[in-house]
């Protein structure tokens, strides 16, 4: 009797003892869950990068122009009883440069503008000769031509800012637009034979093109001073009819072509941001 009342008391005893242990265990989990819940850290939220958004500028830009032409020609050249040729090829003398526009900044890497620009007057000269035969001997004669040129030049520009360091943006750019190119007061001296002859100006569009390079400093938050040069195909000019100063030696033409004239410009301006 003892051995069977034993046996099933100590069962009861240990099955009782091990809930109770459970029992106590989670409880104390549930109530260790808040507190230990209070102690994680509040999650951190990263923000994602802002993104550069785009905005209207205006700019305006001053300059010295470097000019020169890929050559002269003209009918009276071409006449096969004389012989033509250049003791001065021709140059143009430094210009001023005027201009201003409005662009769109579209990213940090990426902007356009549309530009127009008034390009003073610069002066020409140029020294030819020509050897003929007058039938009683061979001569020869000089011209010393003269002349100035200015032009109106518009462009559609897009630029590719490379990159800021400390405030320096170094740019890259390129543009096509037209030219409108004047020769004015035109004249040919002939110092030996004692004769001159004069043109009009006779204005001519021409398709344009042009290169970019220059850095962007950031002034203030919305103003930068741009530094710049720009290689600037102007395409051709050409004056009016020439005339001798003696009617009676005026010979057929249409004009003195100017061909292929290009520029190295070299500027100073500001680009202001609206936004």
């Amino acid at each position: 009797m003892i051995g069977r009342v034993a046996g099933p008391h100590v069962w009861g005893f240990s099955m009782f003892d091990f809930g109770k242990k459970a029992f106590i265990a989670a409880l104390l989990a549930g109530i260790s869950a808040p507190a230990f819940a209070a102690d994680l850290p509040d999650p951190v939220i990263v923000d994602p990068a802002p993104i550069a958004v785009g905005g209207w500028y205006l700019r305006g830009h001053i300059g010295m122009s470097n000019q020169q032409v890929g050559s002269l020609d003209s009918i009276p050249f071409n006449n096969p009883d004389i012989v033509h040729g250049w003791l001065d090829e021709g140059g143009f003398s430094s210009a001023p440069i005027f201009g201003g526009g409005v662009g769109y900044q579209f990213n940090d890497y990426l902007r356009g503008d549309i530009t127009a620009e008034y390009r003073g007057a610069a002066d020409f000269n140029a020294l030819d000769y020509v050897t003929y035969n007058t039938g009683t001997e061979v001569v020869t004669r000089t011209n010393d031509y003269s002349a100035k040129k200015s032009e109106w030049l518009f462009l559609a520009n897009a630029y590719a800012d490379v990159g800021t360091f400390y405030g320096v943006t170094p740019y890259v750019g390129a543009g096509i637009g037209a030219s409108r190119n004047t020769i004015s007061n035109f004249r040919d001296v002939n110092v030996i034979n004692n004769g001159a002859a004069y043109a009009s100006s006779d204005p001519q569009w021409n398709f344009a093109w042009a290169l970019h390079a220059g850095l962007g400093i950031k002034a203030t938050e919305r103003m930068t001073v741009d530094l710049g040069y720009s290689f600037v195909n102007l395409g051709d000019a050409r004056t009016g009819t020439m005339y001798n100063d003696d009617p009676a030696f005026n010979q057929p033409n249409d004009g003195m072509h100017f061909k292929d004239i290009v520029s190295h410009d070299l500027k100073l301006g500001v680009r202001y941001s609206l936004n």
